[in-house]
């Protein structure tokens, strides 16, 4: 039997309607916040992800899925989202568009050759956002908010923000000759890939998964205290505006992220799961001003973040958020005979392109078999077909809660289905709130509801 590969996985049932739910909230906040769907190739020149990543990065030394395509060309899939829409706006001269900043996301499949463990694997999906021609340090808390606001409509509760500065060009620069010389007379103690890095980036260090207990690695120089003037005024305007927009964040001067083109803020979002482990940061990003320009296109500011859904659902299930996935259908058609059948084909046509969630018999069960899958399927209503109820232009439907029976016309099935589920779906919205609570006084649902009364409006 072939299997899927190590590291990647299958994604369908239930779980897969959750994935489609956090597509949904994600697509709707990115309409609030005006950001446009972007969709770049899985695969992409090596020389992109070489260069803009960084060739220090353990993206790029351990974890890129490299190969020669037959034309000869060295190919990499995408590891991550970033690389691909910066040379997306230089060919396509999205800085020669009027309306700037360009802000986009998207969400999509990343590979990354590293050992698969929970919360990480070879193949994922990352949905992120990029804001590229704004300098201003109000895209970067707007940035932060719009993921904080993200997860917590999700459901997600103790969201917590982490925000540090690398700084400009010169501060970035004392930074890392203030680690080499605090780093050089104790590198013998860290691994080999650490030492490595000391004079090739020696920022990676501290973001060595290795040796991140070891004591002279946690007293290392702070990156704020190497900021120049410009810096700090750049990094106290984004604090003002997060305390603006009420985002709760700490600073944390530990957080320097994994890829080489941050500059001035970067941030990690964390969210308090019981079972999730030591490591609960479901994404982060920052400021990466200098990366258009290194991939040949014009100078321009950016700023982003990335959030792997793996995580952002593993995270919703251990919190047993409660989720308004549709596990049910309206109708389930049912028949004995060829006639009935056809008629069955035609009717489920109809309804559903009338809006209904339909479904009927396509295995050859019998009668009873039926009854059985539509239970299966928690068919809100259920209907056998039957020749001499259609030969006078009606049908005999059935309410699968109270158990209770009708024969309508088949001209008005449409205006009956519609009026009955909105009546279902009325009282499954109750949740013991008093759902005409005036929303300018603060209201608390019990939860019943799944989120979907009066109470979640605004």
């Amino acid at each position: 039997m072939i299997q899927k590969q190590k590291g990647c996985n299958d994604i369908f049932g239930r779980e897969a309607k959750i994935w489609k739910y956090v597509d949904t909230i994600i697509d709707t906040m990115m309409e609030k916040y005006n950001y446009n769907y972007i969709r770049t190739p899985i695969i992409e020149a090596t020389e992109l992800f070489h260069r803009g990543i960084g060739e220090t990065t353990d993206v790029v030394i351990k974890e890129s899925y490299d190969f020669q395509d037959k034309g000869g060309r060295n190919i990499s899939l995408r590891p991550e989202g970033t690389a691909g829409v910066v040379r997306s706006y230089i060919e396509n001269k999205m800085f020669g568009d009027s309306n700037q900043p360009v802000k986009v996301y998207y969400n999509g499949t990343m590979y990354r050759y590293e050992r698969p463990q929970s919360g990480r694997d070879r193949e994922l999906t990352q949905f992120g956002m990029e804001v590229l021609g704004s300098d201003d340090p109000l895209s970067d808390a707007e940035v932060i908010s719009l993921a904080v606001n993200i997860y917590k409509i999700l459901g997600l509760k103790e969201i917590k923000v982490n925000i540090n500065s690398l700084g400009d060009n010169e501060s970035r620069t004392n930074y890392r000759n203030a680690l080499i010389e605090y780093f050089k007379p104790h590198i013998s103690n860290f691994c080999e890939d650490c030492r490595e890095r000391l004079e090739k980036n020696p920022l990676r260090i501290l973001d060595c998964k290795v040796d991140k207990e070891n004591t002279i690695l946690k007293n290392a120089p702070k990156t704020i205290d190497y900021l120049n003037e410009e810096s700090r005024i750049r990094f106290n305007k984004v604090q003002e505006y997060l305390d603006i927009m009420q985002i709760d964040y700490e600073i944390n001067p530990t957080i320097v992220r994994g890829l080489d083109y941050y500059n001035h803020t970067v941030f990690e979002i964390e969210a308090k799961v019981e079972g999730f482990g030591s490591n609960n940061v479901l994404g982060g990003g920052g400021r990466y001003n200098g990366l258009v320009n290194q991939l040949d296109g014009p100078d321009t500011p950016c700023v982003g973040f990335a959030c792997g859904l793996g995580r952002l659902v593993k995270a919703l299930e251990l919190e047993k958020v409660k989720m308004p996935i549709v596990e049910d259908i309206d109708l389930f058609l049912m028949y004995v005979n060829e006639d009935e059948k056809k008629y069955a084909a035609y009717l489920s046509q109809e309804l559903r392109l009338a809006g209904f969630i339909v479904d009927t018999e396509y295995t050859g069960r019998a009668l009873k078999g039926q009854f059985k899958q539509a239970d299966r399927l928690n068919a809100k209503f259920t209907c056998v077909l039957n020749s001499e109820d259609l030969n006078n232009n009606e049908i005999k439907i059935k309410n699968n809660e109270t158990k209770t029976e009708e024969i309508i016309s088949l001209d008005v099935l449409i205006y009956y289905l519609d009026e009955q589920i909105s009546a279902l779906e009325a009282d499954d919205n109750e949740c013991g709130c008093d759902t005409n609570h005036c929303h300018d006084e603060k209201h608390e649902c019990s939860g019943e509801c799944g989120g979907k009364c009066h109470c979640h409006d605004e």
